[in-house]
């Protein structure tokens, strides 16, 4: 596959839902359905807004509630084709035997966060629901950040980002408990208003209007976007956006609130809409929620 320097026009964005032995079926298949459902044109069943892609150990993975799902590729695979993938979805389920043996999907967690320090010319964002985030705690990725999920393993999850922090030596987890969902890196203070890409105004119309001028050859060549890349490689994770959510039903609110920052908020609503869902907002950390 060629490889996409960043997921605008007309081309989908690239999910990636990585799936561990035991995973919660709830975790992963409401906010699968929520981006399936998501339309750039919403008379238009061709529009698709998303592409997801499903990575597990083996063919098949069996999730708590005892229901097989066939993945698409192989974890290694996953790790191959890192370059591809603009979201990784990280859901819950087995949390203390993958802590234990520090199994999949820490790696494959540790290794996206990675790429992204190296290319911070794309932007990507990472995604953890329910008790997933234990997972990005215990890989280090929220050292400095904020962040939240489940209510009943809100004491694990402090305890694992505290002994992460003294491991690591980094800053400490700021742990919300009354959110449905944290985002971190929303709004990147790199140059203008109107040279940055991050940035979501409401008079912008069409798909993706946080990003549309990213793959245009006049924006890509400019010194602005040269200078909005070094910047962004200074930033902490090379400016991934981190994504943490509370349980089920929370889960499906970040993937809302994906849709919309990625996508438009009227896509996000439409989605809301048609699954009978009310979308509750959450916290944007350091950004404008839009």
């Amino acid at each position: 596959m060629a490889h996409k320097t960043s997921a605008v026009g007309d081309e989908p964005i690239d999910v990636l839902f990585v799936l561990q032995d035991k995973f919660s079926l709830t975790d992963f298949a409401g906010p699968l359905e929520i981006l399936n459902r998501a339309r750039t044109n919403k008379d238009d069943e061709n529009s698709q807004a998303f592409e997801c892609t499903i990575a597990a150990a083996e063919p098949k993975v069996i999730s708590e509630q005892g229901v097989v799902v066939g993945a698409q590729i192989t974890i290694k695979e996953a790790h191959e084709r890192l370059e591809e993938w603009d979201v990784l979805v990280v859901v819950g389920g087995n949390s203390d035997a993958i802590l234990k043996q520090k199994s999949e999907p820490l790696p494959l967690i540790s290794a996206f966060a990675e790429h992204q320090k190296t290319d911070p010319a794309r932007e990507r964002t990472l995604l953890s629901i329910c008790t997933g985030s234990l997972f990005l705690a215990e890989a280090g990725i929220l050292a400095g950040l904020s962040a939240t999920t489940h209510p009943d393993y809100m004491t694990k999850f402090e305890i694992i980002c505290s002994n992460a922090a003294q491991r690591d030596l980094t800053e400490r987890t700021d742990v919300v408990e009354d959110s449905r969902y944290v985002v971190n890196n929303l709004r990147f203070d790199i140059g203008d208003e109107d040279e940055n890409p991050y940035i979501r105004r409401k008079s912008d119309a069409g798909r993706r209007p946080s990003a549309a001028r990213k793959g245009s050859a006049s924006w890509v060549s400019s010194n602005a976007r040269r200078e909005s890349i070094t910047r962004r490689a200074a930033m902490r994770l090379g400016g991934l956006r981190v994504i943490t959510s509370g349980g089920v039903a929370a889960g499906l609110d970040a993937a809302l609130y994906l849709v919309s920052i990625l996508v438009d908020e009227d896509v996000a609503n439409e989605v809301s809409r048609v699954m009978q869902h009310e979308w509750i907002k959450g916290t944007v950390v350091d950004g404008l929620d839009v």
